[in-house]
């Protein structure tokens, strides 16, 4: 019970205010946890020497490849779990809230090319991105706050141009209208949200779904294209 209720108090002093651990966690299960999250920190405190900005503790998976770290800033409790990828060269950069997870072989791609650099990537606080989620950052991609993404998700905020048959699409250039995924969403696992897609606060998107347009706040999508399901009111 004291080792609990220690992991309660400092989780919640690093900012999860009303998380508890579950109560048939065993302590020899604590420990094996701690042993992993104080390597972690200590891969989090070198990484914070090469930040823009970070003001709380940042923990680090194995095997993250993070370029072009002086273009983040991170809030209070960060987690990037394992083989995550982030290239965050970009206009504006990336900003990371407070209590955000980047769980294991996740990708966020600012710049793919050197000639037209993405624009930036903002997230706020209290958002989780689950596992081998792609979020492409060409034009402006806008995440809210308790924003929860399901395994597999994609984000493309760039369509390239086609409306001439008689060249090759990749010489047409490209359209960059970005992305916003408003507070209180929860995008389902292999959700696609396109560019030019506003998803309103507190909807859902039902997993497997391609999202080409806007999505009303307070409803519920679904499928290829996505579709209104019903109103969550």
């Amino acid at each position: 019970m004291i080792a609990k209720s220690l992991f309660n108090t400092i989780i919640r002093k690093l900012g999860r205010k009303d998380y508890s651990i579950d109560e048939s966690l065993k302590n020899f299960c604590l420990i094996i946890i701690l042993h992993e999250k104080i390597f972690q920190i200590f891969r989090g405190l070198f990484l914070k020497i090469f930040l823009c900005k970070s003001v709380g503790l940042v923990f680090l998976g194995r095997n993250t490849r993070i370029k072009h770290c002086n273009k983040i800033s991170i809030g209070k409790s960060t987690f990037i779990g394992d083989n995550v990828e982030i290239n965050a060269l970009s206009k504006q950069g990336v900003v990371f809230g407070n209590n955000v997870s980047i769980l294991k072989n996740t990708i966020i791609e600012c710049t793919g090319v050197l000639q037209n650099l993405g624009e930036g990537l903002i997230i706020g606080n209290n958002v989780g991105i689950a596992q081998n989620c792609f979020i492409q950052v060409r034009g402006k991609v806008l995440i809210g706050n308790n924003v929860i993404f399901g395994p597999n998700v994609s984000i493309f905020s760039e369509n390239h141009v086609f409306d001439n048959p008689n060249l090759p699409i990749s010489m047409q250039g490209v359209s960059r209208k970005g992305v916003i995924i408003e507070n209180g969403v929860w995008l389902g696992t292999r959700v696609v949200i396109l560019d030019g897609v506003t998803v309103g606060k507190n909807s859902i998107v039902a997993a497997g779904s391609i999202v080409t347009k806007d999505v009303a706040p307070f409803t519920i999508v679904g499928g290829i294209p996505a579709k209104i399901i019903r109103s969550r009111k």
